[in-house]
């Protein structure tokens, strides 16, 4: 097994800095305007790593998407600090009254989203006026790159939101919110491009086309089954296909033990008890298909490019190495836990089981202790206590972590060509199922669903899929009503069912935002104050 160092040693190839702000800011810091930039290709090259910089920032204040996603599922509680304020309440029990001074709970979360969009925007409409030199495959990968980030983000958005403003050049207007089949055909618009003009090849950080076609599927199925309709300009022929394409193209594979695309999972203690051993893959191993990348550099003086939101998810305030400390936000449901067979890999991959590993946890600071936490995205710790983070150069264990977020993974893509109906689904299915050391069962739609609920647990998927299945079917599976350990002694948790089919699923729409947009924007249902 490698010493944890190697994986520390594995950082992506490209580091998203933030000074790439300087030449997409309002009032130019630097010599670079719209009048002496966007010329040449390197011009292009640079504004593209502007755009992937602003959407790694988009996680990195205010509640971050792939937190939100897991504390609005039936997988997690919202947790975190017996004292510390009930915003993550509000979310997962979808009551204002839980915590009515969060108006703005998603306020820093819906500017660095439209920050992103402009920086794509900008870079998008000034296309035409690159010089080329005749490379049109250079164009081409430029701007399906950066249309693939601006679908990114609007998918977050629309899902978060449903109704928002839809920007597809840079613009200052107050505009009023769009239809939802708007977003998403321009979402579809944006992949669609992606998919048939992007690069080939895998590179690390980068999009490429694979990417496009599995993005293009998860929206496909959300919008279908969500609305019941048919995504605008996009059939279901084409996407399976697309997927066809990922599989085919041999690009990507399963890694043949699940534990090992994680790093707390594939990381124990060595025999001495003074170091770390791993066998994890590695960042951009070879089931990554698209993934959200961070390093080791965040500090507070404008560098923003560490994992800012997986230090919610650490065992609150304590470390049993390698698991670190953190938040202690996403207590896992003991439901969950227990939905997953015995001889199933991925439970002890994806879940800390305090009690089942021995470990010492004071619950007295802990709000909504179930005995269970997230071991797939958790800060670790050297056996010394010394966060990994911290003792390799970061500013801190809450800004350095350096865990990239994987949005897509080629099982995904497996279990997502299965349920479109490809004609190796069976096989596709088992292919994720034996990885997990599961035998064979007949590939159905609600076999799928349950599969993507344990192959996915912790990777902001489950809730969507919820959705997806209708707001009835959602609402039965998230309501709860069950006893927690609140700072140590039993209280009660509520989920109702009412409060969630009121909001239809959505967030509120940040009331700094609808107060600067003079009333133009228009509160979601469920969500007044």
């Amino acid at each position: 097994m490698n010493k944890l160092k190697i994986y520390i040693a594995a950082f992506a190839a490209i580091l998203l800095a933030s000074c790439s702000e300087s030449f997409l800011d309002s009032e130019p810091i630097t010599s670079l305007t719209d009048a002496n930039f966007y010329k040449t290709k390197a011009d292009a090259d640079m504004a593209l790593v502007g755009c992937y910089d602003g959407v790694q920032v988009i996680y990195a204040n205010g509640v971050a998407f792939p937190v939100v996603s897991e504390v609005l599922s039936d997988n997690c509680f919202g947790g975190t600090g017996y004292v510390d304020s009930y915003n993550y309440q509000l979310l997962d029990e979808s009551d204002i009254s839980r915590s009515p001074g969060d108006v703005d709970l998603f306020n820093d979360t819906w500017k660095a989203y439209y920050k992103a969009i402009y920086r794509t925007n900008v870079l998008i409409q000034k296309m035409d006026q690159i010089e080329w030199d005749g490379d049109e495959a250079a164009r081409n990968a430029v701007e399906s790159e950066a249309r693939f980030l601006r679908a990114y983000s609007y998918f977050d958005m629309v899902r978060l939101f449903e109704r928002i403003p839809l920007l597809t050049e840079p613009s200052n207007d107050n505009i009023p919110q769009s239809d939802p089949a708007a977003t998403y055909q321009v979402i579809a618009e944006d992949l669609q491009f992606a998919a048939a003009n992007g690069a080939e090849t895998v590179s690390p950080g980068r999009v490429n086309k694979w990417a496009a076609k599995a993005m293009l599927a998860r929206v496909y199925l959300f919008y279908t089954g969500f609305y019941g309709t048919d995504l605008p300009g996009v059939t279901k022929a084409e996407v399976l296909q697309g997927l066809e394409d990922v599989i085919a193209s041999g690009n990507y594979s399963l890694i043949e033990e699940f534990k090992n695309l994680w790093p707390a999972a594939s990381t124990t203690v060595n025999e001495a008890g003074d170091d770390l051993v791993t066998t994890y893959a590695g960042k951009d191993n070879a089931e990554t298909v698209f993934s959200v990348k961070y390093n080791i550099t965040s500090d507070y003086n404008g560098n923003t490019d560490g994992n800012h939101w997986m230090v919610m998810y650490g065992l609150r305030t304590q470390s049993f190495s390698p698991y670190g400390q953190g938040w202690g936000a996403g207590t896992v449901l003991p439901a969950l836990y227990n939905t997953y067979q015995e001889t199933d890999a991925r439970k002890t991959a994806s879940i800390i089981a305090v009690a089942e590993e021995g470990l010492d946890f004071d619950n007295s600071d802990q709000r909504e202790y179930t005995g269970y936490a997230i071991k797939k995205y958790t800060p670790m710790s050297y056996p010394d206590g010394h966060s990994i983070p911290e003792a390799n150069g970061a500013s801190n264990f809450m800004i350095g972590q350096f865990q990239d977020y994987v949005v897509m993974r080629y099982a995904d893509v497996l279990l997502m060509a299965a349920e479109l109906g490809s004609t190796n689904a069976q096989t596709y299915f088992d292919q994720v199922r034996e990885r997990a050391g599961l035998g064979s069962i007949a590939v159905s739609e609600a076999n799928i669903l349950k599969e993507r609920r344990l192959e996915f647990a912790f990777e902001g998927i489950r809730y969507w899929d919820l959705l997806r299945q209708g707001l009835d079917a959602a609402g039965d599976a998230l309501a709860v009503n069950t006893r927690v350990l609140d700072g140590g002694a039993e209280m009660t948790k509520v989920i109702s069912k009412q409060n969630f089919t009121e909001t239809r699923g959505f967030q509120m729409i940040p009331q700094s935002q609808i107060s600067l947009s003079d009333g133009v924007l228009i509160q979601n249902p469920g969500w007044n104050f």
